[in-house]
């Protein structure tokens, strides 16, 4: 399906700090289709975290502020609704999957009882029906019934990371947000838990954005893939764009710093530097500094550019190009249309 399930114009978030201003996400645009996983990929800090919390608007305010941007769910905005209203929507038709299961869990009520608040919230259920609901997806995450009654402290990370997948999944969301959902897990429970949200994602037709450094994760669950470095998304295309053919410098370096097995280099190509600091970000290009391909004309801000059918890049390189092909003389650009008119290349 191609209906736009949930749509992000122009976000801006900032959050101050000592006096200082941090700048989290500047201007971020995004689509996400029903039905359709979209990652999220960057670095720590790069602002993906900020951009699902803004989603459910659970910002700390302060010190966190929404500076401008719309965020419609099925033709909805969000950040207009009342509060009581986005209640509602949380839990039930938008659900997160924290990156923390210790801060995401209350320590002082039992793991089933927790699922089970969130079933009664949403849905006129009975509490014996809400009990039956919350095993059977305690069940669906690999942990036994009979620990529905024990406490967080209890469990291992991992079992506390299913704890929370079981949680989000409850109520059959339309959207999940998941940051980072398989980090506290081992390989195999990993595999079982992608293999479970997809499941579910086909069965419901359930939308996702998926937060993750690994891009091994990216390429196995993700229809579309969005590159976020120092807030701002620098590629943004399907997974086959993204994977085939990467073309801004700080994509190619993230996977310039993945080991291959078919490559016989003794050394990887990590990116050098380090990220910008948010409350002081380089002017132009925020990658400029550590990007080996710079030049001149990154001085300037670059505005995203289509370099082919839905593959959008923000690289100078490219507008820089683009601005070259504007400035042609009117003769050359005449000549140009009338050739490519023939069927000329």
């Amino acid at each position: 399906m191609s209906e736009e399930f949930l749509k992000i114009n122009d976000l801006v978030v900032e959050y101050s700090s000592g006096g200082q201003i941090v700048q989290a996400v500047n201007g971020v645009n995004l689509t996400v289709q029903k039905g359709k996983t979209l990652g999220l990929v960057g670095e720590t800090g790069a602002g993906k975290t900020t951009i699902a919390k803004s989603i459910l608007r659970i910002l700390p305010t302060p010190p966190a502020k929404i500076k401008q941007g719309e965020i419609f769910l099925d033709g909805q905005d969000l950040l207009k609704l009342p509060e009581k209203e986005m209640m509602k929507v949380r839990g039930n038709r938008i659900a997160m999957i924290f990156q923390d299961p210790m801060t995401a869990l209350n320590p002082t009520m039992t793991v089933g009882d927790q699922i089970s608040e969130v079933v009664l919230q949403h849905n006129d259920y009975t509490k014996q029906q809400a009990q039956e609901r919350t095993i059977e997806m305690l069940e669906l995450v690999g942990i036994a019934s009979v620990r529905y009654m024990d406490y967080p402290h209890q469990f291992s990370g991992g079992m506390k990371q299913r704890v929370v997948i079981a949680m989000a999944l409850a109520c059959n969301p339309e959207l999940i947000l998941a940051d980072e959902p398989t980090t506290a897990l081992d390989v195999t429970i990993q595999a079982q838990v992608l293999d479970m949200m997809r499941e579910l994602r086909e069965k419901f037709n359930t939308s996702m954005i998926l937060i993750t450094h690994d891009l091994g994760v990216v390429a196995e669950t993700c229809d579309d893939v969005a590159v976020i470095y120092a807030g701002e998304i620098v590629e943004y295309g399907t997974r086959e764009h993204i994977f085939r053919n990467p073309q801004h410098p700080y994509t190619l370096g993230l996977f310039g710093s993945l080991p291959k097995l078919d490559d016989d280099s003794k050394r990887l190509s990590p990116i050098h530097g380090l990220p910008p600091d948010p409350t002081n970000l380089p002017e132009g290009c925020k990658f400029g500094p550590r990007c080996p391909e710079c030049k001149g004309e990154c001085g300037k801000d670059p505005a995203m550019v289509e370099i082919e059918p839905g593959h959008f890049v923000r690289c100078c390189k490219f507008t820089a190009g683009q601005n070259a092909q504007s400035a042609q003389k009117p003769e050359n650009s005449q000549k140009a249309k009338t050739k490519n008119e023939r069927g000329g290349v």
